[in-house]
């Protein structure tokens, strides 16, 4: 039994699982004692096993022990607390992996609280005691408790290192000092602490700009992945959409021609099933006439031969000719060659323009090959309004007509200075960029190249650099006098016949065909090109010769 006034090691009796006073103390075989809700935790989670286990010793038990309160000790605990007993604080709790152990315990080594420079030992709160109380220790330099103390010993000299050398940048003992190191320069390891510490100081600062420098680069990197992110979400999102539109076309497409071919074939089927029963008709009547005949002419009646024969020799006219116009077997294999064709020209342009196809992603115009308008009322399906680009026009070119009439005068034009405007040639080009189907109408007088053109078409030097038809940019009519001839590439075509004073022109850029008809009452073809257009076309006209000479891109209603 502890006497009053004796504190007792409270350590003794704690728990080692919870590290705090005995609660319902137990004691097992080996004589551990634990608290009796600890130790049964701990034996519920080893009950898959089979074999239970003091957390100390080690010593398994088989089978799990019945546990009882151990009266004895928890009546001590009970007296023990009324004296003043208490758990044991974290320092003086035993030393566990990794903890600096005090090395004065000569049982169970509890957990360091400091360790001393000069003594070189690691202390527990209890053994710790004589550096806070005896005046020789309390000098000792304590710092908090460390297992590395052996690096502050020379393993040489097996004494603490307290010196520096700096000619050799490392540290070193008294007796190193005195011996290898003699003559070298030497400072306290106090002294170079605080002259490294200011370098430190300064290298922290560098490292943490680093940082908040490598930071905003890190964020600038993730802003750049979310935008690349997002453009290419909306890219794929538009793709879907554009190649989904695509396929809905070609699906309408193709049912068009389905409907199409199946109308055809309903109406030739119907047309020839109708010609067929008529000839049928004929052919029975023909027949009853040929037996009335046979049957005549075995009459031996002469005056019934004679009165009868005038009657049924007289034969009707047929109907229709004596050979039936019947369409070859080949009558649909225009339409098959057509959308053969269509899809030649599908893959040959996906082939083409895919290495062309950017992040943004770009549509195919996909359409079956249609007719060219034969009236002037199919053209007009097709008619944009056309204006002429002020920023294109050569100085001696007057616009007018809200920009749709260019005519030559002999006063040079206050222009503003633009690098489209033409300087080599008195031509001048329109606004819009035509693609597609386009048709519109040019009336012109004196003499008059009514024409189109890429954009890139060279704005400076001799007619052959820019002139309308003198390159492969450009496909131009030349008009005069009633007459017309066609060029491009430097090459003229003659074109016979008389020209109207209006000329319509046809594009159609996806299939190539670019037409100029002479528009009067009717419309006559002047000339057809069938060629690619690799780049959208710009309408223009040059007006090469004499004052007054204009060319007006009309209103077409």
């Amino acid at each position: 039994m502890a006497q009053r006034g004796i504190q007792p090691d409270s350590a003794k009796f704690c728990c080692s699982i919870c590290l705090d006073l005995l609660k319902d103390p137990v004691t097992l075989p080996c004589g551990h004692s634990y608290c009796m809700s600890c130790i049964k935790d701990c034996w519920d989670a080893e009950e898959h096993k089979g074999i239970y286990s003091c957390p100390q010793c080690r010593q398994t038990f088989t089978p799990r022990p019945v546990l009882e309160k151990s009266t004895m000790l928890a009546e001590l605990l009970e007296e023990m607390k009324t004296m003043g007993l208490q758990a044991a604080p974290p320092d003086l709790c035993y030393a566990g992996p990794g903890d600096a152990a005090c090395d004065f315990c000569t049982t169970r080594k509890r957990k360091a609280l400091k360790s001393c420079l000069v003594c070189l030992a690691s202390y527990c709160e209890q053994h710790l005691q004589p550096h806070y109380n005896i005046a020789p220790l309390k000098k000792h330099k304590l710092v908090e408790a460390t297992v590395k103390l052996h690096e502050n010993i020379c393993s040489r000299h097996d004494e603490v290192m307290k010196i520096f050398c700096r000619t050799d940048q490392q540290c070193i003992c008294s007796l190193c000092s005195m011996d290898e190191h003699e003559g070298h320069r030497k400072v306290s390891a106090a002294a170079e602490r605080t002259e490294r510490q200011e370098e430190l100081g300064l290298s922290r600062r560098k490292i943490q700009q680093r940082i908040q420098d490598t930071e905003k680069d890190v964020k600038v990197l993730q802003q750049e992945v979310e935008a690349i992110s997002r453009s290419a979400d909306k890219a794929v999102e538009d793709s879907e959409e554009i190649f989904t539109e695509l396929i809905r076309l070609l699906e309408k497409r193709r049912s068009d021609v389905k409907q199409q071919i199946r109308s055809q074939q309903e109406e030739e089927v119907s047309r020839a099933e109708e010609v067929q029963e008529k000839l049928k008709q004929e052919i029975a009547e023909l027949r009853r006439k040929d037996a009335e005949l046979e049957q005549l002419s075995h009459t031996q009646d002469h005056i019934h031969f004679l009165q009868n024969y005038p009657s049924l020799s007289c034969l009707s006219e047929s109907t229709h000719s004596p050979s039936i116009n019947i369409r070859p077997l080949s009558y649909f294999e225009d339409v098959t060659a057509a959308v053969s064709e269509l899809r030649d020209k599908l893959q040959e342009l996906l082939s083409e323009e895919w290495s062309k196809i950017s992040l943004t992603g770009t549509g195919v115009d996909v359409l079956l090959p249609q007719p060219e308008p034969k009236t002037r009322a199919e053209f007009l399906q097709y008619s944009c309004h056309i204006t002429l680009d002020p920023n294109t026009a050569n100085t001696q070119l007057s616009l007018s007509e809200e920009n749709r009439k260019a005519t030559l005068t002999a006063k040079e034009q206050s222009y503003p200075s633009h690098p489209d405007r033409f300087t080599g040639c008195w031509q001048v080009l329109s606004r819009e960029s035509l693609t597609g189907r386009c048709y519109w109408e040019v009336e012109w007088k004196g003499k008059v190249d009514i024409a189109v053109s890429y954009q890139d078409i060279s704005r400076t030097g001799s007619r052959d650099a820019c002139g309308f038809g003198f390159s492969d940019k450009s496909w131009a009519l030349v008009c005069y006098n009633k007459k017309c001839h066609y060029r491009h590439n430097n090459i003229k075509t003659k074109i016979p016949g008389r020209v109207s004073s209006r000329v319509g022109v046809y594009l159609d850029h996806r299939a190539g065909v670019l037409s100029f008809y002479s528009v009067s009452e009717t419309m006559t073809l002047l000339h057809r090109v069938q060629t690619t257009f690799t780049q959208p076309l710009h309408a223009g006209v040059w007006i090469p010769n004499y004052s007054g000479d204009s060319a007006e891109f009309c209103e077409l209603r």
